[in-house]
């Protein structure tokens, strides 16, 4: 049986795109460019969280511990405390949330900094994801491309987004798509953390609030979708997992980059869903 083109669904979609979906349980797998090493942009948030959740369980941090998040600790974003304009306190736990749920950099950032670049990339050696690595905060992502282009947002000169160190996944935070199934495998297989802990990432994933992506591909009230976005100019990502009534379950990593700079895309967004619905049902064949 032959597997699916996705080669000309993401050429008819003005995007390159690489993918990979496996499922969780038996294996089985299929991809497209699965172990191209690209930039992750948003979706490093997810090995913090893994690595956010390993160090609770180890009681490295108590999960609900207050912080203050301050005008001066805010990192620029649409969402979240990123949007806010006053101090805000709130739980390493609702920071994680915040993470997640709606992609929030500030969470992000400080969660970052409690947590550590250097053992969330342990974290990911020891499961063997080798081509993953973490090594920019969400501030530093967007300072990288002010300097690079001399401007802040948004970024729509192909000139100038040929020069973004963050789109260079030698230089960015990276993954591949294999990887980032891999990971997302770990999470529901409750082999990333604790039993407890995986459960509150999965319900944590589940409430991403986005449905333009992934989630775009499995319209249906019985099937679940959980995962996280990741957008960078002329990037648009997304790994999850898409949970069936039967109970399979299926590990699923889109990555696309557009030919055009616009900031609007709607047919890049979609084809993401389009794509991992094409993945799935070829695994559910």
């Amino acid at each position: 049986m032959s597997g699916p083109d996705f080669e000309t669904l993401f050429r008819m979609a003005g995007v390159t795109g690489w993918l990979y979906a496996a499922d969780i349980d038996s294996g089985r797998e299929v991809g497209h460019g699965a172990d191209e090493q690209l930039p992750t942009a948003s979706m490093f948030k997810v090995p913090l969280l893994v690595e956010f959740c390993r160090q609770a369980d180890a009681g490295l941090l108590d999960p609900t511990s207050r912080v203050t998040v301050t005008a001066g600790d805010r990192v620029p974003g649409p969402t979240g405390i990123s949007a806010m304009l006053d101090d805000v306190t709130i739980s390493l736990r609702d920071l994680a949330y915040l993470m997640i749920a709606v992609s929030d950099n500030s969470s992000a950032d400080v969660l970052l900094g409690r947590v550590g670049i250097d053992a969330i990339n342990a974290m990911l050696a020891r499961h063997g994801l080798m081509s993953t690595r973490v090594s920019q905060s969400a501030k530093e992502i967007n300072e990288s491309m002010r300097k690079d282009t001399g401007h802040g947002w948004p970024y729509v000169d192909p000139d100038e987004v040929a020069r973004l160190s963050a789109l260079d996944p030698a230089r960015a935070n990276r993954s591949t798509p294999r990887e980032m199934a891999r990971l997302f495998g770990l999470i529901w297989r409750d082999e990333a953390a604790s039993v407890a802990s995986c459960a509150w990432m999965r319900a944590v994933l589940n409430m991403q609030v986005w449905p333009h992506r992934l989630a775009s591909g499995f319209p249906y009230d019985d099937v679940a979708v959980s995962g996280k976005t990741g957008t960078l100019p002329t990037l648009r990502t997304e790994s999850g997992v898409v949970e069936y009534p039967d109970g399979r379950r299926y590990a699923v990593a889109v990555f696309t980059r557009s030919f055009s700079t616009a900031l609007n895309q709607p047919r890049a967004d979609a084809v993401i869903g389009t794509a991992a619905r094409m993945a799935v049902d070829h695994l559910r064949r």
